[in-house]
């Protein structure tokens, strides 16, 4: 182990901004696109996914262009494009892991999928602003189950509260560790007010019902109190579909057989009183928003079997026959229209809804199943189609008919006439709302190249705190050219840090101008700049931190977030800080003034900085840690703690170094331990993404508490 240095540069002082030496390689921030799994609504092709099942649900994959007719307003329409999809991963030899040295061994890190290896993106939305007390129970242990079984390799996954605030929204991710934070977080949400499907029935003297004298014409008479839950039933809704338009909209990029499974008690497309129009204009909206992004949405009911009769919570005393079958009449009409509501949703978009069953796992594993692959047919629309009638668009329904008989097909059923060139165009939204947007969406954009590298650490005086390096990829801002010669950008940086209830603990925002003279223009480009930020924080937990960029002139943005776990070291358990990597000491850093941004001289020591973490083969990588809470020997006051590192790719052993005692010069007390060590890479080394992990052992903690670890990714580059 080598002699601790680095750790005080990135863990101990105040930075602000750093100017680092490496250029980004695009392959970390460009999602390729795969336009064969796109559903595209342009002048030349109108393109759909449809899923086709025998009577037993079971699907069938070996269709061909002539057993289909497909129809836009009725008119038949000629298939010009079409294929078959599978989902399925390819079978392969299980992945090596860490052999586990005891029943408390440290867990395997995560593995960081990329984008041609993600099978399925699945947002799970669980719609909170519905929810009884029951559901939420329910719900809860389902994605548990989910998450525990029926995860597949290539899943990406999102867990999402419609009632939990923008704050809330994860990224999506195939680390367990932050899909099981987010199920804590799936509560009952008092807002709701019920307890099972539907509330008590009991009479009420103060509010007697008057139906002596005035007729009732729908003998369905209303209490103030029932009026305003139409009205908070009504606003809740219009907020769920609006989530889940901030879902769909993010999931438009993304890759993969991409899907939303909404667990809600149901939502009515009507109101006594006739449209809810509100809702059905965000409905529609959503549909079509959902079609274009190649999106299909399942719901899941999570009332389950109910029952609508007399139960032993209703108190039905004082009141008359007539007003208990009225009010059990209405709960039969409520239970339908809030179903009818999801299946109208589901249907829209290809999906299904699940309904009348106790079996929410199983819903679950029915849309799992559907995800297996899909048709992907498309036809040349006629010119009428985006054509606009009046200045306005009409909505065109598609038809999809399978002709062998005893199957059934489920496709999208419409869209807008608005290509989707015009969508893009046509948003309208001010840097403001684009900045923000991409903030607090949980998927990264890459218009602008971001990095983001948290860190947690702790110090005897401050407490607990992460500290972040975000890395800008400078040639992705815009430049102008002053007289003097002077290069000159400016740009927005916000930075905000929420914990898992969506509050935010900390927000950063300011505006920079950046101006670079004659030959250090160059060197800026390839080294980027660094931003730093300190964030105390209080209360151990987990933690998301995300920020964004917007380059003022183009109005491009970059977005990036990150999810850390802050332990509670005041439980005395073995701990250790965030692991710093670089291939050697960095300079001190450059504190930036008020209003600028600096870039720091490309060196050696930057070209491999913490922020970037990108390594050429052949080359030494050095990492730092702290450990806390180590318990010392109760003669010689000296601990008796192990370490040993390793490298992974893709879940597989790569490297397992040898497991050796930690020796320090003087005796550490209760203070922090420095530990720093170095690994050389080979000089065949493939490039790609890796993760160094180191696991410390103390000999002389109690068992349940002896192996922690922590782990950073970091990538090889030629």
């Amino acid at each position: 182990m080598k002699k601790y240095s680095l750790l005080a540069l990135v863990l101990a002082l105040p930075l602000s901004v750093q100017g680092f030496g490496q250029r980004p390689s695009p392959q970390a921030s460009e999602q390729k696109k795969d336009d064969d799994k796109v559903v595209r609504l342009g002048v030349t092709l109108v393109q759909v996914d449809a899923v086709v099942t025998d009577k037993k649900g079971l699907q069938i994959t070996d269709l061909r262009p002539e057993d289909f007719e497909i129809f836009e307003d009725g008119r038949p329409q000629k298939i010009t494009n079409f294929s078959y999809v599978t989902t399925e991963p390819p079978s392969a030899p299980a992945a090596e892991t860490i052999a586990p040295s005891g029943r408390n061994a440290a867990p395997v890190p995560p593995v960081r999928l990329r984008p041609d290896q993600v099978r399925r993106t699945i947002a799970l939305v669980v719609d909170d602003l519905s929810l009884s007390f029951e559901s939420a129970y329910y719900t809860q242990e389902a994605l548990k189950k989910f998450v525990n079984e029926q995860m597949q390799p290539g899943d990406m996954v999102a867990i999402l509260r419609t009632g939990a605030g923008m704050g809330a929204l994860q990224q999506f991710t195939a680390d367990k560790r932050e899909l099981y934070a987010a199920i804590e977080r799936v509560r009952w949400n008092p807002r709701v007010g019920r307890i099972s499907a539907f509330a008590p029935i009991s009479s009420n003297p103060l509010n007697p019902r008057e139906n002596e004298e005035e007729e009732d014409p729908l003998n369905e008479r209303r209490s103030p109190d029932e009026a305003i839950d139409e009205f908070r039933e009504s606003l809740f809704s219009v907020g769920t579909l609006g989530a889940l338009n901030f879902v769909v909209r993010g999931l438009r990029d993304l890759p993969g057989r991409k899907s939303v499974i909404l667990f809600s008690e149901g939502f009515r497309l009507y109101t006594r009183q006739g449209d809810n129009f509100r809702f059905l204009e965000a409905l529609r909206r959503l549909v079509d928003l959902a079609n274009r992004a190649s999106v299909v949405i399942y719901t899941v009911d999570t009332r389950g079997l109910v029952v609508t009769g007399l139960t032993a919570a209703d108190n039905v005393s004082g009141l008359s026959s007539g007003e208990i079958e009225t009010l059990l009449r209405n709960r039969s009409t409520s239970l339908f229209e809030t179903q009818a509501g999801l299946n109208y949703l589901a249907q829209e978009t290809g999906g299904f809804s699940i309904r009348n069953s106790n079996d929410i796992s199983g819903g679950v594993a029915r849309v799992l199943d559907d995800q297996k692959g899909y048709y992907l047919i498309g036809y040349i629309p006629d010119d009428s189609t985006f054509r606009a009638d009046s200045g306005r668009r009409a909505f065109h329904k598609i038809t999809l008919k399978v002709r062998r008989p005893g199957l059934r097909v489920r496709s999208r059923k419409g869209f807008y006439g608005i290509t989707d060139e015009e969508t893009r165009t046509a948003t309208g939204r001010t840097a403001r709302e684009l900045l923000l947007g991409a903030l607090l969406s949980p998927f990264a954009s890459g218009d602008v190249r971001l990095r983001l590298t948290s860190l947690f650490g702790h110090d005897e005086r401050q407490g607990s705190f992460v500290r972040s390096l975000l890395h800008v990829d400078v040639r992705d801002l815009s430049f102008t050219q002053e007289p003097d010669g002077t290069r000159k950008t400016a740009f927005d940086v916000v930075a905000f840090t929420f914990g898992d209830n969506g509050v935010p603990l900390d927000r950063r925002s300011q505006s920079f101008t950046m101006g670079v003279r004659g030959d250090k223009f160059q060197e800026v480009l390839e080294s980027g700049i660094v931003f730093n930020l300190t964030v105390p924080i209080k209360k151990p937990g987990a933690y998301q931190l995300r920020a964004a960029v917007l380059d003022a002139a183009s109005e491009r943005v970059g977005s990036a977030n990150q999810y850390i776990e802050v332990p509670n070291v005041k439980k005395n358990r073995l701990v250790l800080s965030g692991i710093v990597l670089s291939g050697g000491d960095l300079d001190p850093a450059v504190d930036a003034p008020s209003g600028e941004a600096v870039a720091a001289e490309a060196s050696a020591a930057a070209q491999t900085s913490p922020a970037l973490r990108r390594f050429p083969p052949g080359s030494s990588i050095r990492y730092d840690l702290l450990i806390l809470n180590a318990k010392p020997d109760k003669k010689t006051k000296e601990p008796q703690l192990e370490a040993q590192v390793f490298v992974l790719r893709d879940g597989r052993v790569l490297y397992t170094g040898k497991r050796s005692a930690l020796k320090f010069a003087a005796s550490p007390g209760k203070k922090p331990l420095p530990v720093a060590g170095s690994l050389t890479l080979g000089a065949n080394i493939e490039p790609g993404e890796y993760i160094l992990q180191v696991v410390v052992t103390d000999k002389l903690a109690k068992e349940k508490y002896r192996t922690t670890t922590q782990w950073i990714d970091f990538q090889i580059v030629k």
